[in-house]
């Protein structure tokens, strides 16, 4: 236990610097967006795209600039007659239902889609969508000081109750039998 409060010590420290990179990263200039839709190292980066058409629309829980909550709609775009494609945010709205939008230009910033892969959530909505909202920092967990302490109190807790089952295991000195 002691050992894995160490290691969320550890993963305090990176998740610290993959913060600050983070940070770095949305005052950096904008890029392509990347080919590998699995490049986590260019999250909040702000980048641009151009869809020739959507293949498919996935709506799932998001949130809106203003916070209310909804459904933000990703489209998967075909990029060109080769290549992987890509996943675009292009807004927000109450229901689920698919926009009208056939492609184009988007701009915006790359944040986390889903098992692992990067999407771009774009700074202008479709027609009939609001804008989505941007991926936050606030967003990214950072709770390794607390898991660290709660496994240096397991082991603690761990430790006391092993004295306690030594205490009591202790033998009862035998009762000398009464001169009668």
């Amino acid at each position: 236990m002691i050992g894995l409060g160490t290691w969320q010590l550890h993963r305090l420290q990176w998740k610290q610097g993959l913060l600050v990179r983070y940070a770095a990263a949305m005052h950096r200039p904008p890029i392509a967006f990347p080919r590998d839709p699995t490049d986590q190292s260019l999250l909040f980066r702000r980048s641009e795209a151009f869809c020739l058409e959507p293949v498919g629309w996935r709506a799932s829980a998001g949130r809106n600039a203003e916070g209310q909550a909804g459904w933000r709609h990703v489209a998967d775009c075909r990029t060109g007659a080769e290549g992987p494609g890509i996943a675009v945010d292009m807004g927000w709205s109450e229901q689920s239902d698919p926009p009208g939008w056939k492609g184009g230009e988007v701009k915006g910033m790359i944040g986390p889609d889903h098992d692992g892969q990067i999407l771009l959530v774009s700074d202008t909505a479709a027609p009939g969508l609001m804008p989505s909202q941007p991926p936050s920092l606030a967003d990214i967990p950072n709770n390794h000081f607390a898991y660290a302490v709660q496994w240096f109190i397991f082991a603690a807790l761990a430790v006391g109750i092993y004295i306690i089952a030594l205490v009591r295991r202790r033998p009862v000195p035998p009762v000398p039998p009464s001169l009668g």
